[in-house]
């Protein structure tokens, strides 16, 4: 139930859910013990669901490295909701899993890890990536 702030990150404990839940006062980061998704509790295709719910178009989602298909179906929705999204390239991910679905599937700019901020920097400019 804790307002969402800008430029405030927010790491969701293990075990619980996280989402991002508009409300009439404004957004609201809440924590849930919902059943995990792709067997993670918390799970990026949780969050990058209720993002696309609440902000569709003025997302931008991130997956850096990591094992499994978590957000694979959460980069799909933000993309289809008009956001954008960015993915670690293989050559500097350690786990390659996470960031391949979204790359392969053409909704995720596949970018090295360290020209990742300056390419967060860039969608957040408005400065489109290819």
């Amino acid at each position: 139930g804790v307002p969402a702030e800008p430029a405030t990150v927010y790491i969701a404990p293990g075990g619980k859910q996280m989402r991002l839940c508009a409300t009439e006062v404004g957004d609201v980061v809440r924590l849930t013990d919902d059943p995990p998704e792709c067997s993670c509790r918390p799970s990026v295709d949780y969050l990058f669901r209720s993002l696309a719910e609440t902000h569709g178009n003025r997302v931008l989602g991130v997956v850096l490295t990591g094992m499994g298909e978590d957000g694979w179906i959460g980069s799909r929705r933000i993309h289809a909701a008009g956001g954008r999204m960015l993915a670690q390239d293989e050559a500097s991910s350690t786990v390659y899993g996470m960031p391949r679905g979204p790359i392969e599937a053409g909704v995720a700019t596949s970018v090295g890890l360290s020209a990742m901020a300056e390419a967060m920097g860039q969608v957040v400019r408005g400065v489109p990536c290819n």
